[in-house]
């Protein structure tokens, strides 16, 4: 299999609520993998954004709530297939948002969303996501 050109940066976000609770969303039939799956979100970093725009947007895009705190985490890199078919730097941030302002912003990619004590994660889950999580000390926020 040929490589494919580059190494995507991806924003991943864990929304909180600022009391312990986390938001999830599960990904709809028509996502681009792992459908059915509970998940954080995450997009693309554009040419230029910074890591706090990039989540800022991709926040009000997936879960039409602003973005009211940020905070970088940290980075990992992400592997997929054997052998590797899918390869991106995934800059992963926690962010609070409020509970009321939380809605699905693209049906599309996801059908349901949740807020879940940490301890209490509904399945499935998506494959990456524990590993995401355990960046996240909630402790700290």
């Amino acid at each position: 299999m040929a490589r494919p050109e580059g190494i995507a940066v991806s924003c991943v976000f864990v929304c909180h609520d600022g009391t312990g609770r986390l938001l999830l969303a599960r990904r709809a039939a028509g996502a681009r993998d792992e459908p059915g799956r509970w998940d954080c979100g995450a997009g693309a970093l554009e040419f230029g954004e910074s890591f706090e725009a990039a989540v800022a947007r991709e926040v009000r895009e997936e879960y039409t709530a602003p973005a009211l705190a940020t905070t970088v985490l940290g980075v990992r890199n992400v592997l997929r297939g054997e052998p590797v078919d899918s390869h991106w730097v995934a800059v992963v941030c926690a962010v609070r948002v409020d509970p009321a302002q939380v809605a699905i912003g693209e049906p599309a990619k996801f059908d349901a969303l949740g807020w879940f004590a940490p301890d209490q994660l509904p399945e499935p889950r998506h494959s990456q996501l524990d590993a995401t999580l355990a960046l996240v000390d909630l402790r700290r926020f």
